[in-house]
């Protein structure tokens, strides 16, 4: 039988993601965990490499993290990536991005020039034409996953701070491979901030590629862009943004463009630490 010490990776490059029961373990009130343990499974966020979860880990040594981890894998709380169950949703090769037409960022649109003037004025732009009357509603048997896809460490970091506060599960993705992770596993994610640059796949693809997917084509994607130019805001309206918030940006302009297009009521889930729900007044 092969030594459960020795089994465990834990090399920079490793990739562990939650299990069943470590996700169980996030949503139940009760826990066995000590407080280092449950910092790491937070941490994680789905998937996470070995030296990403190093990094975010504030009162842990990395010789510390990588202790912790190990009884985390011992414990069935965590696994490799590719052991843990993926879902259906293969996310690049089932799915074939969006094309945006030659000319059509040249082509006037009276949005468009209403989005950029929204960017500038306020730091960010809703498109109410992708609104239904009763918004997107949430789950209400767990909490709702929000999806933040880049990777500026940094700003995750803040971004997990404020919608885990909301009652969000987070989960993140940097780069291609994290993107697929990210999508496979359960559940999908409810919404979605994607930001426009990314190191090895443009964030456009990446939303052509939600939008012509059958699981996620409807979830809401709000685009996060350093640029607020046209050009952006008519490629990302002709490939199905729900809005944009410009880079860097206020949490409060954040949280304006997520109540706008979740719609009254559907804004927060069930917040941790006794805080309320994010509100439409």
């Amino acid at each position: 039988m092969a030594d459960e010490k020795n089994d465990f990776e834990v090399g920079p490059r490793e990739v562990y993601g939650l299990t069943g029961r470590g996700q169980r373990e996030l949503r139940e009130s009760g826990t066995s965990l000590s407080a280092a343990e449950l910092e790491l499974l937070v941490l994680i966020d789905g998937t996470s490499t070995v030296a990403q979860i190093e990094r975010r880990a504030k009162k842990q040594t990395p010789e510390q993290v990588r202790a912790t981890l190990r009884k985390l894998y011992r414990g069935g709380f965590i696994d490799r990536s590719k052991n843990l169950k993926k879902s259906g949703l293969d996310f690049f090769s089932v799915t074939m991005p969006l094309q945006i037409p030659k000319g059509a960022a040249a082509r006037s649109s009276d949005e468009a020039k209403e989005g950029v003037s929204s960017l500038q004025e306020k730091g960010y732009f809703v498109r109410i034409a992708r609104r239904s009357p009763s918004g997107h509603p949430l789950p209400e048997d767990r909490n709702p996953v929000m999806l933040v896809i880049d990777d500026d460490e940094t700003l995750v970091k803040l971004l997990h701070t404020v919608f885990r506060l909301e009652g969000f599960d987070l989960r993140t993705a940097g780069n291609r491979a994290e993107i697929v992770d990210a999508f496979a596993a359960e559940p999908p994610p409810d919404f979605i901030l994607l930001d426009v640059m990314l190191p090895d796949i443009d964030g456009f693809e990446v939303l052509g590629r939600i939008r012509s997917h059958p699981v996620v084509k409807n979830v809401p994607v709000i685009m996060l862009t350093a640029k607020a130019t046209r050009e952006d805001v008519v490629n990302g309206l002709y490939l199905g943004a729900d809005g944009y918030v410009t880079k860097p940006f206020e949490i409060e302009a954040l949280m304006s463009a997520v109540r706008t297009v979740l719609g009254p009521g559907q804004a927060g889930g069930r917040p941790k630490g006794g805080g309320g729900p994010i509100r439409n007044d």
